[in-house]
């Protein structure tokens, strides 16, 4: 017989575990800005790297380290760029989520007359 103990069998994670529903954060101007900014640095980050990929040439130099620290810079550009000269998209993302969230603020103050003993307005 082995030595290692046995587990016992744990319940399987749920595809949403961890994933928060609360959305009271995007109350928030500051909030949602901070997130439009992210969004939109992840997003020049994704761009940079995959223009970095197409290698129109092949590079004078190329080793791990020079991969590494173009990835390193890559990422301050893009964080950077966010901040001072922004493409947009974190606008239009932020503008979305505030929206959504006074339509669902909307959508919550109406009563529900599909519960009953509730009737529609006369």
């Amino acid at each position: 017989m082995s030595d290692i103990p046995a587990v016992p069998n744990a319940a399987a994670p749920t595809p949403t575990a961890g994933i928060s529903t609360d959305t009271s954060r995007l109350k928030s101007g500051a909030n949602l800005k901070a997130a439009g900014e992210k969004f939109e640095a992840v997003f020049t980050g994704m761009m940079l790297k995959s223009m970095r990929q197409a290698k129109l040439a092949d590079p004078l130099f190329d080793s791990k380290a020079i991969d590494t620290f173009s990835e390193m810079q890559d990422a301050q550009i893009a964080k950077t760029m966010a901040q001072h000269a922004p493409m947009g998209i974190g606008k239009a993302m932020t503008e979305f989520l505030s929206k959504s969230q006074k339509l669902a603020e909307a959508d919550a103050s109406k009563p529900n007359l599909n519960q009953p003993g509730t009737s529609p307005p006369k």
